[in-house]
Parts: structure tokens; sequence; C-alpha cells
């Protein structure tokens, strides 16, 4: 067959796109590097400017707790009084701020406006014939109730209560006066004669307490119990004397707690005498305390709130705050000063502590009103309001509005108050606060109570230290796991097992961490509670079984190890694992009644570890199992993609493959693999439903393995749906919130440095 040879005189066609097809080839391909440039810098703009917003409305929830405090005289109306002029003892202020009421030395109750001064109601109490007012006091407890001391020697207390009706659905409040123990004056008993110069009353369980003093040092106190005859309607009212023991000085002032163990009665030089009330018939005098400096005397005291702190201020302008504190060698509560406020500019004169909070207000002899909150331990304000001694003030139940009174005046100054969130400062937040019924300043978290009274413990620290001790455990945990795990299967792992592993790996990403708590709450805390030995028989029967099985395997003959082709040898642990986790378990008793007396449990109690069944170890492996999804899959890339040039390179260098790994895998790997890490970290600081659900949510300050711990998003998710929007406890939790994202950030960032430097480093390679 003759063969067919090329036209050397025949057109040649070119395998080249023509000069037209290039160009639009050229400003297709143009139009979609355009479309990738800009396009991934949209997005990049679009997460930043994301969490930018994220940044500023949590800023814009926590700055209220900023805001500085405002505290203004509003303006001045005349003091309402009686018929016949009399001095003021007490001034109230009801809730809704609309009726203020002053109590004056004849008995009479003047209520008003607080607005305009205008008089709605007089009330007039019982004072017996040829006697006048020689004392008035009022529970520190409830404080609605007040009493009067007359200068025979009698008392009657008395309840204010406000009303309210809604005619035509418009509010009415309208006072009331109450005589829980009849109208008529009784007497305490019959150790006080002449005039009181103290009186105070608390409502228990069983009565009421009225006690009183007077110049000669004598104090009389007795339990009042009134019961009403169901068929009658008859009142009867029991008393009970209390035998207390006289002071050596004039009584200037009565304070019992509402747990009815203690009386503080202060002399006219500053001396403050703790009697143990417990036992009626038998009261004593626990201790006398000096409550200012040598020189010094006190001139004002008042309860907190809940009467379980005493507010002192002295002739020197101090003012501190005192508290029963047990002693730990004798176990009896003495009182103790816990902190100090700023000093006033003149002695003080008169301390109304808040209703509901643990805030108050100072008045002195200069006219110079103080707003003070004790759990912060911080001066809010101070302002000058009259030129005169300030002898009375008050406080509405909202703390929005005070009146006050100062000496030989005919004026009421209205103060205007704006300080809705005093509990938040530094010290309180971060720092370690002396809280009441505390031994020791402490960080607390314990955000609500069973009572008005409670004091409110926002310390950050206990969360921020609960988020790190969770994150810890965890990443202890998995990243070992993770990047060794992705070193194996990117380097020595066959081809076609790293495509069964690889992916498996990945897809335990995709377990809802809800199910791993869930499974971590209860199954696996218990299990571990009850299997605590294997805590020590796998940390030491794995490793050392592994490397024993391998140290085997290498021994072996060649014709047997070569029946498990290359990079499958990994499948052999797996039954080795399973087998040793069996005898691990399965020696779990035996190992506890041989070395930890039948219980280690048990055992960790006595040698002083405490042990709770959620902990941070049941919380570090229910995490740290969903943290090695998240490395392994990012550091298992960045080994796989070290260029194969520099492997093979070495190899043929004369290295082995584990100093190829040492030497050129790892540190060309390393960013990726910091990368990773992070990643993860961050995955754990965020987490919530596992440490929610595996932790035992206990804010405590500690790394301890075996006990739990509260994170700052595990406590949002379990305490944002109950607080009041708006309030302390609400923002308070939004700045937790936005000291997670500025905590994660941080790391994220120095990550970032982290891994450009170490990729700047290594790129020579």
């Amino acid at each position: 067959m003759a063969a067919i040879l090329p036209n050397e005189n025949a057109p040649r066609t070119s395998l080249l796109p023509s000069t037209e097809r290039r160009e639009r080839l050229r400003k297709i391909r143009g139009f979609r590097d355009g479309i990738s440039r800009y396009g991934v810098a949209a997005a990049g703009l679009g997460v930043i400017f994301a969490l930018a917003l994220i940044f500023f409305y949590l800023f814009y929830e926590t700055f209220p707790l900023l805001k500085p405090v405002s505290m203004e005289v509003a303006y001045e109306i005349s003091v309402p009084g009686d018929e016949e002029p009399a001095p003021t003892v007490h001034l109230t202020l009801d809730r809704f701020e609309g009726i203020g009421g002053r109590f004056s030395a004849s008995g009479g109750i003047t209520f008003f406006s607080p607005e305009t001064g205008a008089i709605l109601m007089r009330k007039q109490v019982n004072v017996p014939e040829d006697a006048t007012v020689s004392a008035f006091g009022r529970s520190e407890s409830r404080r609605s109730l007040f009493v009067y001391g007359f200068s025979d020697g009698s008392v009657l207390p008395l309840k204010l209560e406000y009303d309210q009706t809604f005619p035509e659905g418009v509010r009415v409040v309208t006072p009331r006066l109450s005589f829980p123990l009849g109208e008529e004056p009784m007497r305490i008993g019959d150790r006080v004669e002449g005039d009181y110069t103290a009186l105070t009353l608390v409502e228990g369980r069983t009565g009421y307490v009225v006690a009183g003093g007077n110049k000669d040092g004598s104090i009389a106190m007795a339990l009042f119990s009134a019961r009403r005859n169901m068929l009658t309607g008859d009142v009867q009212i029991s008393r009970q004397d209390y035998e207390l023991p006289a002071i050596s000085r004039p009584v200037r002032q009565l304070l019992i707690n509402e747990t009815l163990r203690n009386l503080f009665a202060v002399d006219d030089q500053g001396l403050l005498y703790n009697i143990d009330i417990v036992d009626p018939n038998r009261p004593r005098i626990i201790e006398r305390v000096q409550l200012v400096a040598d020189g010094a005397s006190v001139t004002a005291a008042d309860f907190l709130v809940g009467s379980r702190s005493l507010i002192v201020g002295g002739s020197d302008g101090s003012v501190s705050q005192w508290m029963l504190v047990r002693d730990e060698e004798t176990n009896v509560p003495h009182l103790t000063r816990v902190r100090g406020f700023r000093q006033h500019p003149g002695a003080v004169t008169y301390i109304e502590p808040e209703y509901t909070r643990k805030g108050f207000l100072v008045g002195d002899d200069t006219g110079t009103v103080g707003l003070h909150y004790a759990t912060s331990s911080v001066t809010l304000k101070q302002i000058p309001v009259s030129g005169q001694p300030i002898t009375r003030i008050a406080v509405s139940p909202i703390n929005r509005l005070a009146l006050v009174k100062g000496e030989d005046s005919e004026a009421l100054r209205v103060i205007r108050m704006d300080n809705p969130h005093p509990q938040a400062s530094l010290s309180g937040l971060w720092g370690r606060v002396w809280y009441e019924g505390r031994s020791q300043p402490d960080f607390i978290w314990q955000s609500s109570g069973a009572d008005d009274a409670f004091e409110s413990k926002f310390s950050l620290v206990p969360l921020t230290v609960g988020t790190l001790k969770a994150a810890l455990f965890a990443m202890l945990l998995g990243t070992p796991l993770a990047i060794m795990g992705a070193i194996y299967t990117a380097y020595f792992m066959a081809g076609s097992m790293r495509r069964i592993v690889k992916p498996s790996l990945e897809l335990m990403e995709a377990l809802p961490t809800v199910i791993l708590g869930f499974l971590a709450g209860i199954w696996l805390a218990p299990f571990i509670e009850n299997n605590l030995p294997i805590l020590v028989s796998v940390l030491v029967l794995l490793p050392l079984g592994m490397l024993a099985f391998g140290y085997g395997w290498t021994r072996l003959p060649t014709s047997i190890r070569h029946v498990i082709p290359q990079g499958w040898e990994a499948a052999l642990l797996v039954p080795v694992v399973l087998v040793l986790g069996w005898v691990a378990i399965t020696t779990s008793p035996w190992i506890e009644v041989a070395f930890f007396g039948g219980s280690m449990r048990q055992w960790f109690t006595d040698v002083g570890i405490p042990y709770d069944q959620r902990n941070a170890l049941i919380v570090g492996l229910a995490m740290g199992f969903a943290v090695i999804p998240t490395i392994f899959s990012i550091a298992e890339d960045a080994v796989f993609n070290v260029p194969k040039h520099l492997t093979q390179g070495s190899l043929a260098l004369g290295a082995t493959p584990w100093q190829t790994v040492v030497g050129v895998v790892l540190p060309t790997a390393s960013p990726g693999i910091f990368s990773a890490v992070m990643i993860g970290f961050g995955r754990a600081v965020g987490e919530t439903m596992i440490v929610l659900m595996a932790s035992g949510n206990s804010p405590i300050v500690n790394f301890n393995l075996f006990e739990g711990m509260r994170t700052l998003a595990a406590n949002i998710a379990v305490e944002l749906p109950e607080t009041s929007v708006g309030g302390t406890h609400f923002r308070i939790l939004f700045l937790s919130a936005l000291v997670l994202l500025v905590l994660t950030f941080v790391l994220n960032t120095a990550a970032e440095i982290v891994r450009q430097r170490l990729r700047k480093r290594y790129a020579s390679l």
C-alpha cells in the first residue's frame, strides 16, 4: 500500500485560538477575577461589619452601667406642719413618689404632696394625758413600722400602709394608719422610768419586739403578741419581758436585727454594746466596740436593708460599714469593720438606707448629702444641699426622690437622683468583695436570692475563670489527640484508609453539642463516678499496652508484617485499645479495694479533694470530643498540603520518615496547625450546651479537675431569660457577653499575628 504523504503546499491550521478569541477569553478571565477579588473582599468586610455591629450592640446595652450618677436639688417646698408647729421626728415617701409623710413631736402625722407641699391629710396619734413625745423609732427591717415613746414611759407602735384604688382607671393612693397592738399606749417594762432617749421595734414571726432606753443607761425590751378572738373579734395582747443588762452611759440609739439575735445599744460617747437576746431569760453583753477613731464619737448609725450590716457615721465625718463576722476559732460572731467610704466635710448627722438595695444617703452638719453604696464600696456623689446641719432625710422606695430637712429650716429640699446601677463598679465586678454573711472578701456570683434584702453578687471573676478552666481541660485532651492523629493520617496512613478516617472524623463535628452534653451529664458523669480507678488505669494501660504491641509488631518476621499493607498498621491498634479499655473497666473494683480502701470517691474526700459528679473532668472529656474534629480537619489539611518535593528531598538525603516529619513537615505546616489549635480554643471558649449540662454550673474560682464551674456563655443562657429587661442584672449579663467577645477577639488576633510570623519564617521552605 502506498504511503500518504502530507501536502507541503496545503494551508496549515493553527491550534491556538485567534487573536479575537484570546482577547475575549482575557476579558472573561479578568471579569471573573474581578468578581472573585471584590467578592472575597466584600465578604471579608461584611464579616468585619457584622462583628462591629455585634460589638456596638453589646456596648450599647452595657453603656448605662458606665453612666455617672445624677443627684441634684430640684426644688424646695414649705415644711407641712401641724396646727401648732412641732419638731420633725421623721419623713417618709411612698413608692409612687406622690405622697410624703411628716411625723412630728406632737404626735401629728401630716401627708403632703412632694411636688407642691400641699397638705393631703392629717392624722393624730393618741398621746397620753399630761405626757409628751420623748422619743421616736422605726423598724429597720419593715420600713412601714414606727413607734412613739412618751414621757410617762409608755409606747405606741403604729403601721403606715398605702391603699390603692382605681376609680375610672386612674390609680389613687391613700395613706392609712393602723395600730397592730391597739390604739392605746402601753408600757414596755418597769425598769425604764422617765423619758425615753432611744426606741426601736421589730416585727418577728411571733409578734412585735419593742425596746427603749433612757439617759440612765437602762434598757427595757418586750415581745408583744396579739391574738384575735374569732367569735368576739376582741384582740388579746400578751407581753414577755426581757431582763436586759444596763449600760454605763445614756442610751443614744437602739438597733435590733431582724433575726432577733442581737440588740445594739450606742451610748452618748459612741461606744456600741452588742447584747445577745436569743434567750429572753439570759441576755448578755457579748462585746463593747469602739466604732470610730480615738477623739471622735458616733453621731449616727443605722442598719442597711435586711439589718445584716450597720452603717456608722462619726463626728469626724467618717462613714463605715460593720457587720457580724463569725470567729473561726471561737465560732462566736463579732462586730467587724468591713469597709469605709469617702469622708464627709462635717460630722455625720443622719443616715437613711435605701429600701431594697444596699445603698444609703448620709447628711452632715455642713448641709452636705452623700450617696453611697455598700457592696461596691463606693461613694457615688456628694452635693451641698443646705447651709444647715441635716436633721432628716427620706428616700423613696424606688430611689429616685429624696426629701431633706435642715436644722431650723422651714423648707424641705427635694433631691432628684438617677442611680439605676450602683452595683456595677470595677471593684464590685472584678475585685474581692466582703459580702454580708461572709467571713472574708471573696469572688462570688449569685445574682438572686429569696428576699428583697438579698445582696446581689456580680463578680465576673468566677465566670471568666470557669470559661478558661473548661477550655483549658478540653484543649488538654483534644489538642494532642487531634494533632497527632492529623500528622499520622496525612503523612503515614494509606490513602484508601485516609479516605475513610478523615470524613468519619469530620462527620463528628456535625453531632449537636446538646447531645454531647446530655450524654456527658446523664451517662458519662455517673459512669466515671462509679469507676474512678479507670482514670488511673487507662492512663497507664493504654500507653504501655500500645507501646508493647508496637514493639512486638516490629519483632515479628518480615513475611508476617508484610501481610498488612503499608499505612494500614493503625487498624491493628483498634482491637488493642478496645481490649485494654475493657481490662481497665473490669479491674476498676479490684483497684479500688487494693489501693483506695474500697471507695476512691471517699478516698478523695479523706485527703481533702472535693469531688462533684459533674465536674471539669467530665466537661473536658465531652468538650475535647467536640473540638477534636475541628482541630484535626484543619491540621490534617495543613500537613497533607506540605509540598511533596520537600518531603521527598528530605528522604532522598537520608532522613527517616519521622525525622522528615519533625524537621520538615511540622515547621512547614506549623501556621496551619497553630490556626487549628486557636480555632478549637475559640470553639471551646464559646461552648454553651456541654458546659451547661455537664459542669454542675457552680461559679467557683479554682482549677480543681474534680469540681465544676460556670462559664460566661452558660451563665448567659441560664439567667438571661429570667432577668428583667434594662435592670442591672440584665446589663451585667450583656457585659459578660462583651467580655467573652473581647476575650475571643484578643486571642484570635494574637493567634493570627503568631500564625503570620510562622508563615513568614518558614516561607523559604
